[in-house]
This record gives structure tokens, sequence and C-alpha cells, in this order.
């Protein structure tokens, strides 16, 4: 170190001189001038060789044919379903069949998924019921539709070879992260299953690739190929967030690197006038917000397009959704309530039907509040004759006409047929919780409560004057004198109420969970089948709803059921745990021949990544804790590269793995994949700085705005490189085929072969031997 009042140099990296300030052309950030010149011809032997063009060919073609044969080794086995492959290769079937389901996940993949089963012939007709179902049996063509994740997961491994050589790093550094990829348990046995993040994966690798690209033209901004790749960015963008619901955590990371690009755009210091900003901005937000939602909207659309048979997803819909769908019970069986029909009402949710009998609540329960003692009335989940309530008016009718059709914002009575009494809430707590009112029943012929039994229709969406309809029509119950709305919630009652669910009254009359419908008319006031009505009615063509209504209706759902994933699973584990394999997942398990699929990644890698992170946290704080000591640690082409190209590598992983942390729905393994991916570009570019003391310079495409007399520097890893790397890929080679037994199910171990692979102890692995065994 000087001993003069100038700033420090240490490890030799010379820090370039205060450039004048030319503001009619530009220095490339990531590729600030280096003093360090090293001549190419001085590079080793190892570097020259392995930087060459046939080398790099050599390379990637060396990495796919592996990532191919690691990913399709066996892939026929199991023949039988895996895990989650119970739903999206149902979905599959689903559609080949244009059977309407629902679920949390945007459908771009298993659109993919539908594809790739019909190419291959797949009929739709399999059931993917339980974990175990035999493909073979049922001649269901499975390797097809696994082969799709596959070659995406294959095709993974090459682009994150690309992402660190088009970033600046040498052939042996992008291997290096390559084969973090390439030699992991837990991305095999992922890619070779119908299952979702093989498709996430790829797509959000490739919008790495791609703004990097765009990135690099950026001296050369508004040209063609400035356009190509900007907008392939967008495009791969989109196609990411369709695949999967975390998806949206892409779009979150390019929009962050977007606003640090463009603030640095608006920068005054940069020379640019402020319409220059402006067309900045205008191509950014069209390429990465208007080309985005519109391919969203469009695989939704094509989603809708193809579902339009009734199918299992119907009951998560609005009725006016369901009655779009052919064959819908809604569509087909929905009838106009009149005064005095006698109905079983149903809860949306819980399923369960509003139920009444003659026990009573005990006078004390168990926390000694103290009840009604009146009749119960319950939750009863299976069809009954205690489930019958007749509509009461409580205005004069006519003796004919549609004057006798149930409305909105009606007020009527429920009668309880079987007990001849009216359904009545009023200011008592309920059995279970004591801030709802408790529902109960008070004869028909006792006027001196007339008022607690007064209940009002609210149809979900209706207008003025709808008629109440079966199926079709749900409705919020909510009471005249409280304004509490009915409502059920899956905690039971105790055995007093024979375990059936508590039916209580709900301050918040606009809760989304205290919603019902009426489930069948059994008769009306003349005691004849409802269904006569409209005996001699055609049948109903399915409706037209307006697409956005239905894209919304669908959009909101998937946010709600993707938020109610809360419940415990044996295999769900804490973020915290993710980067340090803590635990897997067992994905599938055969007694005979003590089988099993236990996702889990490779540990070598893994770890690697943690540490490589922790690494570059360190340095880039020391380096700013040297610099506030007029210390340069790190000359400004390191700098730069390192904040630049691997800051963007850990924005990638930050975005993917801290918002797990503020979730409370079930979390898995599985998760932190993604991550994973932008962990390992982290490690090879630490492992670079760590092996050599300059950088590839430059790596952006020259531009008119950019000044041409830059020298160019090169990093040299010498033969330090290919040893520790070819030693690390070695490692964990070894430790891929010591788990994989493990992550292809195949050959079965014994007890003591299953515990020696046990590295950790948390993992949960079957067939395990016990501690006395061989004793």
């Amino acid at each position: 170190m000087s001993s003069g009042g100038g700033p420090s140099r240490i490890r030799n990296r010379k820090a370039p001189s205060e450039a004048s300030r030319d503001l009619s052309v530009e220095y490339d950030d990531d590729d600030e001038r280096n003093n360090d010149v090293q001549h190419p011809r001085n590079r080793s032997y190892a570097e020259k060789v392995l930087e060459t063009e046939q080398a790099n060919v050599g390379m990637i073609a060396l990495l796919t044919t592996l990532a191919f044969a690691l990913r399709f080794f066996k892939i026929n086995h199991p023949d039988q379903v895996v895990f989650d492959e119970v739903h999206f290769g149902k979905f599959a079937s689903y559609y080949i069949q244009r059977q309407y389901y629902f679920d949390v996940h945007p459908p771009f993949a298993k659109l993919l998924f539908g594809l790739a089963g019909w190419f291959v012939g797949y009929d739709g007709t399999f059931g993917f019921e339980n974990i175990g179902d035999s493909y073979t049996e049922a001649h269901v063509p499975y390797v097809g539709m696994r082969a799709l994740p596959a070659i995406l997961g294959s095709l993974t491994v090459p682009v994150v070879y690309a992402i660190m050589k088009e970033c600046g790093f040498s052939t042996i550094v992008a291997t290096f992260s390559a084969c973090i990829v390439l030699f992991d348990n837990a991305h095999v046995a992922q890619d070779r299953l119908i299952l979702l993040d093989a498709t996430l994966i790829f797509f959000m690798t490739l919008t790495m690739y791609c703004y990097i690209r765009f990135k690099k033209l950026r001296y050369r901004d508004f040209s063609y190929d400035w356009w190509l790749w900007i907008l392939s960015c967008g495009t791969f963008m989109a196609l990411t967030w369709a695949s999967k619901v975390n998806g949206i955590l892409t779009v979150f990371a390019i929009g962050i690197a977007v606003i640090i690009d463009l603030w640095d755009i608006l920068d005054i210091k940069k020379g640019h006038s402020l319409e220059y900003f402006w067309k900045h901005f205008a191509a950014r937000a069209i390429a990465f917000i208007v080309l985005p939602v519109f391919l969203y909207l469009t695989i939704f659309w094509v989603h809708l397009s193809l579902l339009t048979n009734s199918g299992p997803g119907d009951t998560f819909m609005s009725p006016a959704f369901q009655e779009t769908l052919k064959g819908n019970e809604l569509l087909l069986n929905s009838q106009e309530i009149r005064y005095y029909d006698t109905i079983t009402i149903r809860h949306k949710d819980t399923r369960v039907f509003l139920h009444s009998h003659p026990d009573k609540y005990p006078l004390k329960y168990e926390d000694g509040r103290i009840s009604s003692q009146g009749q119960q009335v319950t939750g009863y989940g299976h069809d009954d004759s205690n489930n019958y309530w007749q509509v009461i008016p409580t205005k004069a009718l006519p003796e004919t006409g549609r004057g006798r059709v149930v409305r909105d914002e009606d007020v009527f009575q429920l009668l309880h047929v079987n007990t001849q009494t009216l359904l009545l809430t009023h200011d008592v707590a309920s059995p279970l919780m004591p801030t709802n009112e408790e529902f109960t029943t008070w004869p028909k012929d006792d006027l001196s409560r007339y008022n607690d039994t007064l209940f009002q229709l609210r149809l979900v969406d209706g207008y003025e004057g709808e008629p109440w309809k079966s199926k079709s029509g749900h409705f919020r119950l909510i009471h005249v004198p409280t304004k509490v709305a009915m409502w059920t919630h899956p905690k039971q009652l105790p055995d007093w109420a024979y375990k059936q669910q508590e039916i209580n009254g709900n301050k918040n009359v606009n809760d989304k969970t205290a919603i019902w419908f009426v489930d069948n008319i059994v008769d009306d006031e003349t005691g004849e089948d409802a269904k006569e009505r409209t005996v001699d009615v055609p049948a109903k063509e399915p409706k037209s709803l307006n697409f956005f209504k239905k894209f919304f209706e669908l959009q909101i759902l998937m946010l709600q059921h993707n938020a109610g994933l809360t419940a415990s699973h044996p295999y769900a584990s804490g973020p915290i745990n993710w980067p340090f394999l803590i635990s897997g997942i067992s994905f599938w398990t055969q007694s005979e021949g003590q089988k099993q699929i236990y996702f889990i990644g490779n540990i070598v890698g893994w770890w690697a990544c943690v540490i490589g992170i922790s690494l570059y946290t360190g340095i880039m704080l020391a380096d700013l804790v040297a610099r506030r000591r007029d210390v340069e640690p790190l000359t400004e082409p390191v700098r730069h590269r390192l904040l630049n190209s691997t800051g963007f590598f850990l924005l990638f992983w930050g975005v993917h793995y801290f918002p797990f942390f503020l979730m409370s729905r079930q979390l898995f393994l599985h998760h932190y994949l993604p991550s994973h991916v932008a962990s390992a570009l982290v490690a090879g570019s630490v492992l670079s700085f760590a092996l050599s003391e300059s950088v590839n310079y430059p790596v952006s495409v020259w531009g008119p705005r950019l000044r041409a007399s830059k020298p160019r520097t090169y990093a040299d890893l010498g033969s330090r490189g290919p040893i520790i790397v070819g030693f690390f890929a070695l490692l964990m080679f070894i430790f891929y085929v010591y788990i994989a037994p493990l992550t292809y199910g195949t050959p079965g171990l014994d007890g003591h072969a299953v515990n020696a692979r046990r590295i950790l102890s948390s993992w949960t692995l079957h067939f395990a031997a016990k501690p006395t065994d061989g004793i």
C-alpha cells in the first residue's frame, strides 16, 4: 500500500485515471478501460485452447449430450404415476377431452403437456388418480409426455453455459456453472417427470440470456438486433410467467433490472436528452409490459377456448362462468324458485347441506358459556330429509304467474319441513365462535319472535328483480334484524351434534365464504316434481361471457386458492432450509424391491452455490468498506463485472427466493430450483474472480456512441482453472451416481444402503435399516 495521500492498491489491480467527461461518447459501464492489459498471446496454453471457437462448440455439444443422456436414462421407470403427475398428467387429459378444470397455476406448461399427449396418441381417458397407478396396464404413452420436460431440462444446461459466455466469462467458468445444473439430482428428478418446473426454469434462463444479449447492444440501441433481443426477452418472460404461478417472480426480477437501467439512462451526466430517455422508456414498456401481457392473455384465451365442456373445475367458478360450458349442470338443471317450494341448500365451499334435527343445544358448553337450548341447526354432508326447507313468503302473492317467483333482495322465512319450525338467528353466541351468532329454529305458530325469522336474499352479482334459481343462483342469506350472514366453516361440533358442521351468523356479510346455493327443488306447494315446469323446454345452449370477465374471475380464484394451500404436509419445508438441502421430498415408493424416488439435490453443487453467494457478499461488502477508507481493492473493470453481471445473477436468486419467506402456503424444496440455477451462475462468477486477476473485455457490442480506442484484455485462469473445474465436475458426478438410485427409483436398495445414502440425518428416506438390524 502506498504511504502517500492517494488511494491504495491491492492485488495489483490498477485503478483507471479520472477521464474527462465527454457528453458525446460513452465508456462501457461494464467494460471500463483496464490499463493492466494482457496480450492474448501471453495467456496460458490451456486458456488459449479453451477459448477457441472449436472448443466452445465442442463444450456445448458435450454438455448438451450429457444432459440428454442423464435425463432420458430409464425415463420409462417407474411406469407408474409419480408425485404431482397425479395433477399435471390429469390436466393434460382434460385438454384432450376439452373438459374444464381449475388449477392455481397458469396454463402454458400444462397446455404443452396436453399437446405432447395428443402428439403421442394419448386419448385422455386415464385418471391419474393416485401415486402408483400403472401407466402400462392402462396403455398410456407416458414416456412421450415425460419427454417434453426432459428435453426442456436438458436444453437448460447449454443455456446456462451460454449465459456465462455472453457475460464474458471463460469457457471453463461457464462449464463450471453448467455442471452444477447438469449433475444435479434434483433437477434431473424434476426434469424427467410430468411436472412444471422444467418448463419454468427453461424459459427463465432464456429470459436471462435474451436480456443479457439486449444489454450488450446498448451502444447500438434501436437497431434490428437490439429490437430482436428485447422483444425475445419479453416473449420468454411472458412464457415463464404463464408456466407456473411463481413465474411472476421472473417478471419482477426483469422489472427491477429495467428500472435500474432506465435510472442510469436518466442520469444527465450520460448526456442524454429527455426525448432520448422517453424513447427508451417506450421501447421497454412495449417489450416488457405490452407484449408480455398480450401473450399472457393469449395463452389464457387458448386455454379457455379449448376447455368448452363441463368438467371438474366447474364448481370453482361463478354461475355465469359455468353456464358457458357444454353439459354443465347449472345450464341443464337450473330452475326458477317459487314461494312454497321445498328446497335443499348447500354451502358453496364446504358442500354441506343446511340441516336441522330435533336435538337441542346443550345448556352449557365446555368453556362455561350458556346456549339458548334451541333446536340445533348444522351443516350435514349427506342427502337427508332433515335438509328440506320450504320458502315462506312475507308478502301477498298472486294466485299464479311470475309474481310467485323469489327474486333478489326478497325477504322470506325458511320452514324446516320435518320439525315445522322456522330458521332463526339471534344475539346468542354460537357454540364454537363466541363472536358469531347462534342459528336455531322457532315454532312456526309462535309469532312472538316473528322478526327474528326474517331473512333477506342477496344474489351474488345479482341485479334488481333477478329470479332466484337452483344450482346457478349463488346467494348470501342476511338476517334482517341483526344484519349477519349465514355462514359455516369446516370445524366440527362435538358429539352432542354428531360431529356435524357448525352454522352461525357472520358479522362480515361480504365474506366470500358465506355463499350458498340451492342444490335441488324437492317439490313445490302442490307436491309435484319441479322438473315438470320445464319438461317441454328445449335443451339450453351454452351462454356467452366476455373473455375478460372470465379471465379476471380466474385470476382472482388462482390467487385465493394458492394462498389457501396452508394444510400441513410431511415433506413441506421452510425456505431457510432449501439452500442447504436439509430435507427433500418423497416422490414415489415401491415396497417390492424397496425402490423409491427421493427428491434431493447434489450436495456438492448446492453447498458450492451457498459458498459462492457468501463469498460474493463478503467481497462486495469488503470493497465497499475499503473504498470508504480510500482504498481501491478492485479495479473498475472487475468491480463493474461483479456489480453488473454477478449482481444480475444475484438479483434473480434473491427475487426467486426471498418472497417465499412471506408466504404462509405449503412450501417444498422444488420451489428453490429457479434460485438454484441463478446461484450456480453466481458461483461461477466468484470462481472466475478467485482464479483470474483480469476479465474478458470488452463484452458489449461496439456502437457509434462507444469510444473505439479501448484496449482488449483477457481473463486467464491458467492450468488451475481446468484442474479445479475438472475435479469439481468429477466430485459432482461421483456424488450424482451415488445418489442416483434415489433419483431414478432404481435399483432398489436394502436398508443399510439406504442409510449410507442419508448424507444428512434430516433426510427422511424409506426402507432405512433400524439401528439394531444386523446386530
